[in-house]
């Protein structure tokens, strides 16, 4: 194994915590090494997550967080007392629907783009982090630094920070110093790239189109100035990049579609030797079709780690998969010297964050003056209401008043999450209801007569899909029937079509007259909305991507 230089970047560790690393690895047994390698997702309940760690002894758990603090940090504390080597605790701290259960919610990345404040996005990112590490969480996957160029794509969707690469550098930058100033170690993805394919790598591997100078220009750039500012950890995805293989081997064949996942040449030759990223690399979950498109399991997960990933990410079968390892490295197919190189990698990160100088474990008085309190809420709701972005009022609707628009018509498909199997409820009407509007809420077979109502609003919340490539706008599905996904009232009837997520909705409706974009559907971002379409606070934000997409037809 070639010497990795731990004192060097990002790891930075010192003479007690370099003997730490090796004397750590050096005492685990042949299973315990492999064992290192997984980070496991923990979904369920305190009890079974606590049994999951004491049984399999992995490096790290990816914890979905309950809005019970108490419960989750009394798991914390158990945690801390079964692990003889600690934990990394990981999240995707994305924002909006993506924050913690327990604590502040705040804006998604193209909410934050669109304010373009990078006090903002510090804020709000030193926010989460310290949220994050009260309740001991202590790596994040994120910041996402994939390009939003590809529209129709549902997995870039509102988490990454737009489509202009300067200003995904800015606030990616941003996030980074600001998590791993606050004891959260921050990680750029997907490697090598997402954003120009609208597929999803849950469903198949995604290729990245560009060659390789159009590839240094926007993601090379992007990795290069997160890798120089330290970023601890890189996510390698079911991303193909085959202009990198290609130029190495113009007759690659299908091996120029190999996902980074499962590519020596892209994690090894493009990622370490060419970029110099010396921290470590975490494979994209591996459940995804993505890598599993490569082949039988037996394969392609031992093929993970051969590849360069130092942690496999998520695992249905944790010993099924420790097996399959422990196989790879009797056959040869994986050597114990490239084990030993990702097991250094995964406890280097653990001393980089301070776990080398034992189990801290979260305290809950000192979890609670952090955990969404008064003052964390203020900032991430003033924060908040500079995100929506007003795209197009052609005929002057706003402000919104009861005087005007009293009786309200609202056609709606509720919240859509990735995890959940039905829709959520908005609180828009709630809240206009509490406004002195009167509102009927559009249902399936119900007789619309325009003279009925003063206003008509369309609703959207569809932040980013996971199993599904495109988000639309499925009129059909929206009224009913054919007949109704047909018909047009806003000749007839002030309209205002608002989207709480996905931005993009005009390329499906380009002549509704009033649009707005709040990139996300958190109850204080629909507060925010109903503050600016009755004219209590000014839309002041820029829209991050292009809402029509690249066509006039939209704007009018």
């Amino acid at each position: 194994m070639a010497p990795i230089d731990l004192a060097a970047a990002p790891f930075h560790l010192d003479d007690d915590a370099v003997a730490w690393v090796h004397t750590t690895r050096d005492s685990f047994s042949p299973r315990d090494k492999l064992a290192q390698l997984f980070v496991l997702l923990a979904r369920g309940t305190p009890e079974q997550t606590a049994e999951q760690v004491r049984s399999f002894k992995p490096g790290g758990i990816t914890r979905i967080y309950s809005p019970d603090l108490p419960a989750e940090i009394a798991l914390a504390r158990d945690l801390a007392e079964l692990s003889a080597v600690p934990l990394l605790i990981s999240a995707d701290l994305e924002g909006s629907r993506m924050s913690l259960a327990i604590g502040t919610s705040v804006p998604n990345p193209l909410g934050l783009a669109a304010i373009d404040d990078l006090e903002a996005t510090t804020a709000i990112s030193t926010l989460m982090a310290r949220e994050a590490s009260a309740v001991g969480l202590n790596w994040s996957f994120t910041p996402v630094i994939d390009l939003n160029i590809a529209w129709r794509s549902a997995i870039v969707g509102t988490r990454s920070y737009g489509s202009d690469i300067d200003k995904v550098e800015r606030h990616a930058l941003a996030q980074i110093a600001a998590f791993q100033a606050n004891g959260v170690a921050a990680t750029v993805k997907h490697w090598p790239g997402e954003g120009y394919d609208d597929r999803d790598q849950h469903l198949v591997t995604t290729v990245n189109p560009l060659s390789m100078s159009e590839w240094e220009d926007t993601f090379g750039r992007l990795y290069r100035k997160a890798i120089d500012a330290g970023v601890m950890s890189i996510m390698s995805a079911h991303i193909a990049l085959p202009a990198y293989a290609l130029s190495l081997d113009p007759d690659a064949g299908p091996e120029a579609y190999r996902p980074a996942s499962l590519s020596r040449i892209l994690n090894e030759d493009l990622l370490r030797r060419e970029l110099g990223f010396n921290g470590l690399i975490v494979s994209d979950a591996t459940a995804m079709a993505g890598l599993g498109d490569w082949g039988p399991r037996d394969q392609t997960l031992p093929e993970v780690v051969i590849a360069g990933c130092d942690v496999i990410l998520f695992s249905d079968d944790p010993n099924a998969d420790l097996m399959r390892l422990v196989k790879a490295v009797a056959d040869g197919r994986l050597s114990q010297e490239r084990v030993d190189e990702a097991v250094t990698r995964v406890l280097a990160l653990k001393a980089a964050q301070g776990l080398h100088k034992g189990n801290t474990a979260p305290d809950l008085d000192a979890a609670s003056n952090v955990v969404a309190t008064e003052a964390h809420r203020a900032t991430a709701e003033a924060i908040t209401a500079r995100v929506p972005t007003l795209v197009k009022d052609v005929n002057n609707l706003l402000p919104l008043s009861p005087g005007k628009h009293r009786r309200v018509l609202i056609y709606t498909g509720g919240v859509v999450l990735p995890f959940v199997p039905e829709p959520l409820p908005l609180s828009v009407p709630i809240r206009l209801e509490e406004e002195g509007f009167e509102v009927t809420v559009f249902t399936p077979g119900m007789e619309v007569n325009p003279r009925d109502f003063d206003l008509v609003l369309y609703l959207f919340a569809e932040e980013t899909l996971l199993g599904r490539s495109r988000i639309f706008l499925d009129w059909v599905k929206l009224t009913g029937n054919v007949f109704g996904g047909m018909a047009r009232v806003w000749h007839d009837v002030p309209t205002l079509m608002i989207s709480f997520g996905y931005p993009y909705y005009l390329y499906d409706a380009p002549r509704v007259p009033a649009y707005i974009n709040a990139y996300g559907s958190s109850e204080s971002l629909q507060a925010a909305v109903v503050e600016a379409i009755m004219g209590r606070a000014e839309f002041t934000s820029t829209s991050p991507v292009d809402p029509f997409v690249g066509s006039d037809q939209g704007k009018y």
